[in-house]
């Protein structure tokens, strides 16, 4: 009965064919928990610098452009993008591209505040588990070649 019972689990662990593997990559770090949002302004050198903004969560895409749109408050930094007295943002996210609708003329921001906004939301995105890889276009109240622009933030790559 012994010998019975020892060929039976002989069987069973021969026959399951699991094999031992090696060390396996456990892919990207987690995204999504957030103790805010990161906003993109600009410090005294013209540069872009993040700032943080402690919101308890991170958000979605058309909340943070609508905060990044009420300014920089009192950090120290500035913004390249006209105020506005709706800073509502509309947001279409596509498997490749993110089409923000904004409030604004072409005449309203500068080429760093577009970065501004690219770079905004493209890290809200990213934070949120979407592809590093996906291009931003911003489309203006007034049509413009600029529209048509697909872009990526010079910080996120």
């Amino acid at each position: 009965m012994k010998r019975v019972w020892w060929a039976a689990v002989a069987l069973l662990v021969a026959g399951c064919g699991v094999q031992p593997t090696g060390v396996t990559d456990g892919g990207e770090a987690p995204t999504g928990v957030a103790p805010g949002v990161t906003l993109y302004f600009v410090d005294a050198d013209g540069e872009l610098r993040p700032q943080q903004r402690q919101t308890g969560s991170l958000g979605t895409i058309s909340e943070a452009l609508s905060l990044l749109l009420l300014g920089p408050g009192g950090s120290g930094l500035r913004t390249e993008i006209a105020s506005t007295s709706t800073p509502r943002v509309g947001v279409t996210v596509e498997p490749e591209v993110i089409e923000l609708v904004t409030p604004l003329t072409i005449d309203d921001v500068t080429p760093l505040g577009i970065d501004q906004i690219v770079c905004t939301a493209l890290s809200t995105h990213v934070q949120g588990g979407g592809s590093r890889s996906t291009e931003v276009r911003v489309r203006f109240t007034l049509p413009t070649p600029e529209s048509d622009e697909q872009r990526t933030c010079p910080l996120i790559g």
